[in-house]
C-alpha cells in the first residue's frame, strides 16, 4: 500500500508545525542511527565502467528520471560513451532483478513506471540489487551507467553523484523521515555529492545554502515538443507523485490551462479500473478532458471509450557547458 506525502512535508517555513509532525520528530532521530548503522555494515561494489547516480536528497519525486534523460541526451551528443545503459530499482514492479527491461513484455507491473520510460531511450536493468545490476550491465556491452535515483545505496560506488532538487519543493520542512521528506541529513547530503542540478524557480532559496565549491546546474522542464495541448479546453487533472502539486502547478502556471479541479492519488498509485471510471465521471460533470503525466499514463488500465491525455515532459539544461568537463573526468577515467 502506497500513502499520499504529508502535507506538513512542504508546508511553509513561517508557518508553526503542526501536532503530527512534531510527534513524529523524535522518530526521525530513530531513523537517523538506522540509517546511519545501515551505512556502515556494507561495502560498495567497484564497477569496472563508470557510474554517475542521479538523486535526491527527499523522498517522492523531484525529477530524477527526465534529468537521466537529459544527461544521456548530453552524453550521446557529444559522442562520450557508446552505450550507456541505465540502472533503476524499478518501485511498484514485481521484479527484483536484475532483469534487462523488455517493452514487448514488461509492463509497469513488472518493472515500475520508471523504468518503461527510461528503456523507450536506453537500455534499462532493473534490480533490488545495484551491485548485480551494473554487472549484468557490463555483461551486455554498457560503457557507462545512469542510475536514477539509489544516492543513498551503499551497494554500488558512484564515480559521480548528483543530487537533484526541485526549485518549487525545495527541501520540505527540512526534517528527516518521518516527520519530513529528507532521506539523510542536509549536510550529509550536501558533503557526498559532487554537484547539484534545481530545476525550476528556486523559490526557497536554496541555492544559497548549497556548497559554494561545488557546482550548481540550472535546469527546467518543458512539455515534449511533439506535444499539443488544447488551450481552449477544460481538464481534469489528476497524478499519483510524491508531490503531485507539482504538476498540477506546471499545467496551470506554466501551460496556462484550464485544470478545473486535479485529484492527487499516493505515489506510484495502482490505479484499478474502478479509479478511471470514476474520474472519467467526474470530467463529464465538469465538460472536461482528463490529463495526467507520463509515468501514470503507463500505470493506467485500458477502459473501452475512456480518453486521458498524457503529458510527458522534457529537461532543459540552462548551463549545460558546465557539466561537460566533469562528465568527461569521470569517463576518461
Amino acid at each position: 500500500m502506497t500513502l499520499k506525502t504529508p502535507t506538513f512535508w512542504y508546508r511553509n517555513s513561517t508557518s508553526s508545525a503542526p501536532l503530527l509532525e512534531r510527534l513524529l520528530t523524535p522518530f526521525s532521530k530513530i531513523y537517523q542511527l538506522l540509517y546511519k548503522l545501515d551505512q556502515s555494515m556494507h561495502t560498495s561494489y567497484k564497477a569496472s565502467i563508470p557510474v554517475i547516480c542521479i538523486g535526491n536528497l527527499v523522498a517522492g519525486g523531484t525529477g530524477k528520471t527526465p534529468t537521466a534523460l537529459a544527461l544521456l541526451k548530453l552524453i550521446e551528443k557529444e559522442a562520450l560513451a557508446q552505450r550507456s545503459t541505465f540502472l533503476i530499482r524499478g518501485y511498484g514492479g514485481a521484479e527484483r532483478g536484475p532483469i534487462l527491461v523488455d517493452l514487448d513484455i514488461h509492463t509497469a507491473w513488472d518493472v515500475g513506471d520508471e523504468a518503461l520510460i527510461l528503456a523507450k531511450y536506453a537500455p534499462t536493468i532493473v534490480g533490488a540489487d545495484r551491485a548485480e545490476s551494473a554487472k549484468m550491465a557490463v555483461e551486455n556491452g554498457a560503457d557507462l551507467v545512469i542510475m536514477d535515483d539509489g544516492l543513498q545505496n551503499t551497494g554500488i560506488d558512484k564515480d559521480l553523484r548528483l543530487v537533484v532538487i526541485n526549485g518549487e519543493m525545495g527541501l520540505g520542512n527540512q526534517k528527516l523521515m518521518p516527520a519530513g521528506p529528507l532521506r539523510q541529513t542536509i549536510e550529509d547530503g550536501y558533503g557526498h555529492a559532487h554537484g547539484f542540478i534545481l530545476i525550476g524557480r528556486d523559490e526557497h532559496d536554496v541555492a544559497k545554502t548549497l556548497p559554494r565549491d561545488k557546482m550548481l546546474l540550472h535546469a527546467h522542464l518543458e512539455p515534449r515538443p511533439d506535444i499539443s495541448l488544447d488551450k481552449n479546453a477544460t481538464y481534469l487533472a489528476f497524478a499519483g507523485l510524491g508531490y503531485p502539486e507539482k504538476f498540477f502547478k506546471f499545467l496551470r502556471d506554466k501551460l496556462q490551462l484550464n485544470v478545473a479541479d486535479a485529484i492527487a492519488f499516493s505515489d506510484h498509485h495502482p490505479y484499478e479500473e474502478e479509479d478511471l471510471l470514476a474520474l472519467d465521471e467526474k470530467a463529464e460533470k465538469l465538460d472536461a478532458k482528463l490529463i495526467t503525466t507520463e509515468k501514470d499514463f503507463m500505470r493506467l488500465p485500458k477502459v473501452k471509450g475512456i480518453t486521458v491525455e498524457v503529458l510527458p515532459v522534457e529537461m532543459t539544461w540552462d548551463n549545460e557547458d558546465e557539466l561537460l568537463p566533469l562528465i568527461k573526468t569521470v569517463i576518461s577515467s
